[in-house]
């Protein structure tokens, strides 16, 4: 491996997967034959070698393809990949059978953990052969609604903008400015609202397809075990949603009751929510380069290991966060096995949202770098989705003493601003992941009754949600916006339950930081090598399903915002 590689000059090589799959079925005959736990673990060592090579070259072509999505080399090449590796599923697994029944199975787990096995088992329920074609379709469709997001081209204020771009817009001072913008996006997702429902209505198809091929009566609980979820289940998440309801939006109300004063408006409608200042936002103190600047200089005051962290990104060029045509309107964090390197992809606009990048996206990417210097295997890189966001949502809140760097005097309104969205944001959370259940659930539902399904959930989650004679918001057009709902099945419901790790670890870092960041190391370092329940115990966090969590969870928060100078504005 190139110590030097930038990500700009990797060379990309098409994942060679006939070579993929003739190896794991020579390695699943190695383990059903060996005689020795040395010859396990030479196949096991062969096979983590061979999957970290096509993992990194098939990652490497689907960042370029996001990068611009209109480069045609690379949308073919990531369609290609998304085609072929269902193909080798059987083979792969095959491979993990073999583990599974080994006569060496107990000298494995104790080296790696239980969770090896746990994580095979996982993937051995939510794949058949007959699923293959599905996959493959599924594929399309979801590339296709990505692409239609990446290609947005909205005129607006002279100017030709993306879906990012125009969003900017939502905290502008004019209040017919911001009421324009919204409207311009709304009817961006309305003159694709037929395409879209389509999309939608033969994802819904095909994924409970592949429940009824599995032996479920739907695609509900492959979602969950795609999710990684082994201790708990809907009944738990259920009643998390409840307690969301009873707790936080009514804490919402409030909040957005003082918004409205503060503006200084009759109502508060939906293109108000992002203006939470009569005299403006807080904004970045610098362009984009300046952001990364100041977010290196925190890094490195956290923490060695963030110091390092950071540098390591920005030395490989591992960070592609400025706007542009054609980029996929989307954010995440991806990581390249062969180079122990994580990946960060955003679009800047310009407003809060960037820190919330250098923080998020940022803290996913750190924990990604400390398991991967931790963990054995590349199943462990990465923790179950329910974790992986309290790494990103508790980063951003021990930015919190740091925004003086990027906001100047404006740092006070961005802590209040961004801590109010933490909140409020858990309802929409919410009402994103009961709104899939219902749609699979009820896969009869006409577009018109699906979108009456959203609007019931806005009226329960989100009574304050207020669109001013949009007609295609007001009847329940919002959730089209929502891309983890076609892309990332039952994942959006995890960026809620980890709020209130977030908040957690927010209010313990008050009391003793030390110990606080020593917690949040042990949660980074573990990586994937437990179960949800067990993890948060390892990190010394609460089980978000308990009776009273939610409040507890959110008490320092409430108590923050609350008691703020500016909700007496």
């Amino acid at each position: 491996m190139d110590q030097n590689f930038k990500f700009t000059t990797l060379e990309y090589r098409r994942p060679d997967f006939e070579k993929i799959a003739a190896t794991a079925e020579k390695a699943a005959e190695t383990v059903k034959c060996a005689s020795s736990y040395e010859e396990v673990k030479a196949a096991m060592k062969q096979m983590e070698e061979l999957s970290s090579e096509y993992m990194t070259d098939s990652t490497i072509a689907s960042i370029r393809h996001t990068l611009d999505t209109t480069d045609a080399f690379y949308e073919k090449e990531d369609e290609y990949i998304n085609d072929t590796i269902p193909t080798i599923m059987p083979k792969i697994l095959a491979f993990d059978a073999a583990l599974m029944e080994s006569s060496f199975r107990s000298e494995i787990e104790k080296e790696y953990g239980k969770q090896y096995f746990v994580q095979m088992e996982l993937n051995q329920k939510t794949f058949c052969e007959e699923n293959i074609p599905l996959m493959q379709q599924e594929a399309k469709l979801t590339n296709e609604y990505q692409k239609i997001m990446a290609t947005a081209e909205i005129p607006f204020d002279g100017k030709t903008l993306n879906l990012y771009g125009v969003q900017k817009y939502f905290e502008h001072e004019d209040r017919e400015m911001r009421r324009a913008a919204v409207r311009a996006y709304s009817d961006f997702y309305h003159q694709h609202e037929k395409r879209l429902e389509e999309i939608w209505q033969e994802l819904i198809t095909i994924r409970n397809k592949m429940g009824k091929n599995l032996g479920y009566d739907n695609f509900i609980p492959v979602g969950y075990l795609q999710q990684g979820r082994t201790d708990y289940g809907m009944e738990e998440v259920e009643s998390f949603r409840k307690q969301v309801q009873e707790v936080i939006v009514p804490l919402c109300e409030k909040l957005y009751e003082a918004q409205k004063k503060r503006l200084g408006v009759d109502e508060l409608m939906v293109y108000d929510e992002k203006r939470v200042f009569s005299d403006g936002n807080a904004v970045p103190a610098g362009d984009d380069d300046f952001m990364v600047e100041q977010a290196r200089k925190m890094y490195h005051d956290i923490s060695p290991e963030t110091g390092e962290f950071i540098d390591f990104m920005i030395e490989h060029e591992l960070m592609d966060l400025k706007n542009k045509q054609g980029k996929a309107s989307t954010g995440y964090m991806t990581f390249l096995p062969v180079y122990q390197a994580p990946f960060v992809f955003s679009c800047f606009n310009q407003t809060i949202f960037d820190m919330q990048v250098l923080s998020h996206e940022l803290g996913h990417a750190f924990a990604g770098y400390m398991a991967m210097r931790n963990q054995p295997v590349i199943s462990y890189y990465m923790s179950s989705t329910d974790i992986a966001e309290i790494h990103s949502m508790a980063m951003e809140q021990f930015a919190y003493p740091y925004a003086e760097q990027f906001f100047g005097e404006e740092a006070e309104k961005f802590r209040f601003a961004h801590l109010q969205e933490a909140i409020t944001f858990v309802p929409f959370g919410v009402a994103v992941d009961e709104f899939q259940h219902i749609c699979y659930v009820n896969p009869s539902l006409t577009p018109k009754e699906r979108t009456l399904e959203w609007k019931k959930l806005e009226e329960k989650y989100m009574p304050w949600r207020k669109y001013d004679a949009d007609d295609f918001f007001d009847r329940g057009g919002f959730w089209y916006h929502k891309l983890h709902i076609y892309l990332y099945p039952f994942y959006y419901i995890n960026y809620t339950l980890t709020t209130m790790g977030a908040m957690e670890f927010k209010k313990k870092d008050l009391e003793n930081h030390k110990a606080t960041w020593e917690d949040y190391l042990k949660l980074c370092k573990c990586g994937g090598s437990m179960s949800y329940l067990e993890t948060l115990r390892y990190a010394n966090l609460s089980n978000p399903f308990e009776a009273g969590s939610v409040e507890k969870a959110v008490s320092v928060a409430r108590e923050a915002l609350l008691n703020s100078k500016y909700m007496e504005e």
